[in-house]
């Protein structure tokens, strides 16, 4: 039962990989079919227009003014701004304050390196990290002496177990392969017993008939056929018998069926008229048993 089961649900498993190659090969031949189709709508030949052979075609100068290059203009939110400010006149001391304020070019740069001064210091100290944390790893750190005791102890070994021996597994493939070998040795013998037995009954078989045909050979003895009379030849004659002459038939029909079908044939008709319109058989017939109750 395992094993049939087991052939099922292998031949299970290669039709359904089967089929879905075969799904897959049709995807992807459907894919393939819609791509060709759509290349052909694409690279259909279209009809180019004719040149203007009477009016060709002359380069002109464009009318439109060309484009003025401008400053760019870095927007920066509005409390950074007031905040840069504050701190540069905070700076800044006397008349000549006025004169130093940053311009907007200024302020973007200074705020992009301070941004990529704090970057650097962030990563400087996430790397720091890492590496103080690989190195406590790799550093062995060594069990203390407990505090009741100065010098260590010698520690009584655990005893010591017997090798484990290994018990001698049963598969139950093992098993199954020792019952089908004996099965297969049985229908071996079974089959060989057979062609013995069939061999055996072909060659009783022959030999009855070997017998047969030596029976037959004694008994069947070709004897002399008699020669034909050649001085009396044979004639056909006519015959002088009479023919036969052709007589009525006489159905004889027992009285209680006949007396039923008289009965049957009164009842359903009525008036002296009908009685007159009756067979002539049943006629007949009552006659003759008339005649033969009489005799």
């Amino acid at each position: 039962m395992e094993r049939a089961r087991f052939a099922h649900q292998v031949a299970e498993k290669r039709r359904l990989i089967k089929q879905y190659k075969m799904e897959r090969e049709r995807q992807q031949k459907l894919e393939e079919e819609e791509e060709i189709k759509r290349l052909r709508k694409e690279l259909i030949p279209k009809a180019q227009l004719m040149p203007y052979f009477d009016r060709p075609f002359i380069p002109r100068r464009s009318k439109k003014q060309p484009t003025v290059p401008r400053e760019p203009k870095f927007c920066i939110p509005r409390h950074k701004t007031i905040k840069c400010c504050r701190m540069s006149c905070n700076d800044m001391s006397g008349p000549s304050r006025l004169q130093h304020l940053p311009s907007s070019v200024e302020k973007a740069e200074a705020l992009y390196q301070q941004r990529g001064q704090l970057k650097e210091e962030q990563l400087m100290k996430k790397i720091q990290k890492l590496v103080g944390e690989e190195e406590k790893l790799r550093m062995p750190i060594a069990q203390g002496l407990p505090w009741t005791t100065d010098e260590p102890k010698c520690l009584i070994k655990p005893p010591v177990k017997k090798n484990t021996i290994p018990i001698d597994l049963k598969l139950h493939s093992d098993i199954r392969a020792v019952e089908r070998a004996r099965f297969t040795h049985q229908v071996a013998e079974k089959g060989r017993l057979i062609n013995q037995y069939k061999m055996e009954r072909e060659r009783q078989q022959k030999l009855e008939e070997e017998e047969e045909i030596k029976r037959l050979r004694k008994e069947l003895i070709p004897k002399a056929q008699l020669m034909p009379y050649f001085d009396r030849p044979f004639v056909p004659r006519r015959s002088e018998k009479q023919p036969t002459v052709p007589r009525e038939p006489k159905f004889c029909i027992p009285r209680h069926k006949t007396i039923k079908c008289c009965r049957m044939s009164c009842n359903d008709m009525s008036g002296p008229s009908q009685l007159q319109h009756l067979p002539s058989s049943v006629e007949k017939a009552e006659a003759l048993y008339k005649n033969r109750i009489l005799q």
